[in-house]
C-alpha cells in the first residue's frame, strides 16, 4: 500500500477511449472537478455565484413584501437555478468512472439535496425552502481558489469529528441517562409543591435537568423548594465540568489528524472524491488509479 491507498487492480487499461486526455469527456472532465484551467476556474466560481444567488432567492422568498411582489419571479429563478444544478449534476454522474462512488460521497449527496427541494415542493408544500442546504456547496470554495490549507483545515475537522463519533456517543449516552434521573428526582420532590408546580411530568423534569445541565437557563421553569434549587446547583456545576468533554475528545483527535501527511486538491476521475496524499497512486475511496 503506498500513500494510504487501496491495492486496487489497475484500471488504466479498461478505461475507455472517450476518457482518454484531449476527447470531448476528458475535456469536460478538467472542466467540472479541477480549477487548474482558466475554463475550470471560470465554471466554479460561476458555479458559486449560482449558488449564492439561488439561496439569496429562497431567504427572500420567506418575506412577505418581497414575495408579494417578486413571487412569480422568484419561482420563475428558482426553477431556472434548479435546472442548471440538475444538469451539473447529471454531467457529473456521466462525468466519472464510478457514478456510484459520486452519488454516495459527501459532496454528491450534497449536489443531490441541492436539486430535490424544488421538485418536493410540487409535492409538499414549503419543501422548496430547504434549498438553503446548498450554501453546503460553497465549501467547494477552498479547493477552487486554491486555499488548500483551508481544505486540510476541513478534512482535519472533520476526520477528527469522524474519530471521535464512538467515544461522543457513549458520552451523549451517559449525558441522556444522567439527565434522565435528575429530572425524576426534580419531578419527585417539586411536583408536591403547595399550589401550581411547574414540573407537571417526568418529561418535564428531564428537559429542565437538560435546560441547567446545559447551562442554558431559559427560565420557563424554576425550582421552588430549597432541595429542588440545591438540585439545580448540583446540575449547573456539574453542566460547567461536563461541557469540557467532548471538547477534549474532539481536540485531541483533531491534533492526531492534523499530524497526517499534506494532501493534494487533484480530484479521483473514478468518483470525483479530493484529498489524496501527494505520492498517492490509487484513489482513497474508490481504488480508482489516480494519474495515466
Amino acid at each position: 500500500m503506498i500513500g494510504g491507498v487501496h491495492p486496487a487492480q489497475d484500471n488504466q487499461e479498461s478505461q475507455n477511449e472517450s476518457d482518454r486526455p484531449g476527447s470531448l469527456k476528458h475535456r469536460l472532465w478538467e472542466i467540472v472537478f479541477e480549477a487548474e484551467t482558466p475554463a475550470g476556474k471560470f465554471f466554479d466560481i460561476a458555479l458559486l455565484y449560482l449558488i449564492a444567488a439561488s439561496v439569496l432567492a429562497v431567504m427572500l422568498e420567506s418575506v412577505d413584501a418581497v414575495e408579494v411582489q417578486y413571487g412569480t419571479l422568484l419561482i420563475i429563478f428558482e426553477w431556472i437555478f434548479t435546472i442548471i444544478f440538475t444538469l451539473e449534476y447529471v454531467l457529473r454522474i456521466w462525468l466519472v468512472r464510478r457514478p456510484a462512488n459520486y452519488i454516495f460521497s459527501f459532496y454528491g449527496l450534497v449536489d443531490l439535496m441541492s436539486c430535490l427541494p424544488s421538485y418536493l415542493a410540487l409535492i409538499f408544500a414549503g419543501s422548496s425552502h430547504f434549498a438553503v442546504i446548498r450554501l453546503l456547496r460553497l465549501l467547494r470554495m477552498f479547493r477552487i481558489l486554491k486555499m488548500v490549507g483551508h481544505v486540510r483545515g476541513a478534512n482535519t475537522i472533520m476526520r477528527g469529528l469522524a474519530a471521535s463519533r464512538a467515544k461522543i456517543t457513549v458520552f451523549f449516552f451517559a449525558m441522556i441517562i444522567f439527565a434522565m434521573i435528575a429530572g425524576t428526582l426534580m419531578y419527585i420532590v417539586e411536583s408536591n409543591v403547595a399550589g401550581t408546580s411547574d414540573f407537571t411530568s417526568i418529561p418535564v423534569g428531564i428537559y429542565y435537568a437538560i435546560v441547567s445541565i446545559t447551562t442554558v437557563g431559559y427560565g420557563d421553569i424554576t425550582a421552588h423548594t430549597p432541595l429542588g434549587q440545591l438540585l439545580t446547583s448540583l446540575m449547573v456545576l456539574a453542566g460547567y465540568a461536563i461541557i469540557a468533554v467532548p471538547t477534549g475528545i474532539v481536540a485531541g483527535d483533531m491534533v492526531r489528524e492534523a499530524m497526517r501527511p499534506d494532501e493534494t486538491s487533484d480530484a479521483c476521475p473514478g468518483c470525483g472524491v479530493h484529498g489524496h496524499l501527494a505520492d498517492a497512486i490509487y484513489c482513497r475511496k474508490c481504488g480508482e488509479r489516480l494519474q495515466p
